[in-house]
Formats: structure tokens, sequence, C-alpha cells
């Protein structure tokens, strides 16, 4: 994408005193905070939903070339933490030497929550997403929701939340799995062996290999299929200076045809 744009869109707080606050806007889209009210063990379902205008996009966890990552906070005195952010299966974006991982239509992010104590909730939230075109503009607003304790269903939200939850990659399967993996003694290539669905019919799978935070490797080499067995190689650019990857764990993001596995890679 081109130069970001230097002004943040800025949006006031959105509340709301139920399950899901108002929606906040900005140039390029719009977002707003779902959540349903916690269970017995204060487990919060809640989710970020994103609608960018037609030909605009947001990021995925590592947004590639230049994009910004979505950020979600809570404030220490909801006393609500934050334990997890899951991102539906994103595209890959090429303009000229530009590399964007991003999304191009609406999209949930599912957010996994606990509360402390017992009694209503209140979420106090900072949202804080890229949303592009020509420019970048970054997009932050505040959240406030106040979820009582749960004495009735709210369809709505359940169903934002479950058709978030079907979006996301899935698990490794007998079917759809790295089988193996290695780094080069150089650190310079990532060599993988996967297993892919219906005998790896079709076109080479897009693979996006999370490293250390900020870095996506994607670039593939030789890539060859046998079967349902698919081997590549890919290509691992820069690492952070004295980087040692022992010990560490990685993240891969394979998407084949209409099929999508996310798993961890362990260097032990």
């Amino acid at each position: 994408m081109a130069v970001m744009s230097v002004t943040a869109a800025l949006v006031p707080f959105c509340s709301a005193q139920a399950e899901m606050s108002a929606w906040a806007e900005a140039e390029g889209g719009r977002m707003r905070l779902v959540a349903l009210a916690p269970d017995a063990g204060g487990k919060v379902r809640a989710a970020l939903q994103i609608e960018p205008k037609p030909g605009w996009i947001t990021y995925w966890r590592e947004p590639g070339n230049a994009g910004i990552p979505p950020q979600v906070t809570i404030a220490p005195a909801s006393g609500v933490t934050l334990d997890a952010i899951a991102y539906p299966v994103p595209k890959h974006f090429f303009n000229g030497g530009i590399e964007d991982i991003a999304y191009d239509a609406p999209v949930t992010l599912p957010l996994s929550l606990t509360a402390e104590g017992k009694g209503e909730v209140k979420i106090d939230a900072t949202a804080f997403i890229g949303i592009c075109k020509d420019i970048c503009i970054p997009f932050q607003t505040n959240f406030s929701l106040k979820l009582a304790p749960a004495t009735q269903s709210h369809p709505q939200e359940e169903a934002i939340l479950a058709a978030a939850d079907a979006t996301l990659p899935k698990p490794p399967s007998a079917d759809f799995k790295v089988a193996a993996y290695a780094v080069s003694p150089d650190s310079k290539t990532l060599s993988l062996t996967l297993a892919l669905p219906d005998g790896g019919r079709g076109a080479a799978p897009d693979i996006i290999v999370t490293g250390p935070s900020g870095y996506a490797f994607t670039k593939q080499r030789g890539g060859q299929r046998d079967g349902a067995t698919f081997k590549t190689d890919i290509e691992i650019g820069k690492l952070p200076k004295n980087y040692n990857i022992s010990g560490k764990r990685w993240g891969v993001l394979v998407i084949d045809g209409g099929r999508a596995m996310e798993t961890t890679l362990a260097f032990d």
C-alpha cells in the first residue's frame, strides 16, 4: 500500500448496555464490539467486527510488508483480561513489490476474555487497526459494554460469534497436516513436507509461516507434489540480530482450495 496517513481516525467511546456496541465509523470502514455474558467460569466470548468499505482492506495478525496488525487492549480496571485473539483465513495481495496479508471483506475476529468476580461485567476496550486503500489510515476507537449475568439468550450475538468461529482455520488432521519440517543450517530456508486433502490436486497451496513477532514468510521455492504429499522450501528473510531458533515456536497457515489448516512448529 501507499504511504500511511499521518492522522489516525480517532473515534469517541462507543458504549452500550447490551452485548453489542454501536458501530465506530472511519473513512475506510467501520468496526464494533460484540460479547456474550460470562459463563460460570468467567469466560467471555466476544468478537471485533470489522467492515472495510469496497476497495479497502484491513490486516491479519502479521500484515506483510507495511500493514498494521489489529490490536485490542482491555483497561485493567475493567477486571477483564484478554486471553487470545483468533484470526479467520486471510488473503494475499500484491501491489508491485508490496505484499499484504489481509481481508478485503467484512471480517470478525473472535476474542477470548476472562472476567474476574461475579455479577455485572463492564468491558472497556480499545481497538486499533489499519484500514487501507491508496493510503493506510490508523483507525482507533474505544468500546464500553456492560454484560449482566446471563439470564436469556441473545441469538443475534450468538449467530455472529458462531459465524466467526466457522471462518477460522482448522487444526491439523490425518489428511491435512505438516508431516515434516526442518530449518537449514544457515537459517535461510524452512523445508516443509505437507499432507494435503483430496490427494493434493490443483495449484500449490498458499503457505504463510510466522516466525518472530512482526515476521511472515511466504515465498516458496521448488514445490513438488507426489499424490497427497507436497514438499516445498520457504525462503526465510533476514531474522533479528543474534536470533536463536532453538526452543522457539513458529506458526504455519496452509490454504489449499477451500480448506485451511493452522499449526505450530516447535524447534527444540
